[in-house]
């Protein structure tokens, strides 16, 4: 069974910078995207950032790019999401995923595996 915990969260001014990992097991990866997404307040959870473990290929929200970058460790079986320029509309719940198959990469939907979540929040 695939279990997947992310850590990392924390409170942040703006401007500022957190790592979040997520570390993932009980599966064979390879064939897998590894996504993050958030969730607000009143709002639905949305994409952020996904990386495909075979070949690295990364996707990202419009509002993230040039901020965040999502990476793996292989070795680790880990995914991280380094954030900089942290902004208060980053201010949610950050949670890590998995699926295989990288069709529809942005429908939270699409991914089975959750990890339990990690507040980011971000102050002005």
């Amino acid at each position: 069974q695939v279990q997947l915990v992310d850590s990392g969260g924390g409170l942040v001014q703006a401007g500022g910078s957190l790592r979040l990992s997520c570390a993932a097991s009980g599966g064979t990866f390879n064939s897998y995207i590894m996504g993050w997404f958030r969730q607000a307040p009143g709002k639905e959870r949305e994409f952020v950032a996904t990386i495909a473990w075979s070949d690295g290929t990364t996707y990202y929200e419009d509002s993230v790019k040039g901020r965040f970058t999502i990476s793996r460790d292989n070795a680790k079986n880990a995914v991280y999401l380094q954030m900089n320029s942290l902004k208060p509309e980053d201010t949610a719940v950050y949670y890590c995923a998995a699926r295989v198959g990288v069709y529809d990469y942005r429908s939270s939907l699409r991914y089975p595996y959750w990890g339990q979540g990690t507040q980011v929040t971000v102050s002005s």
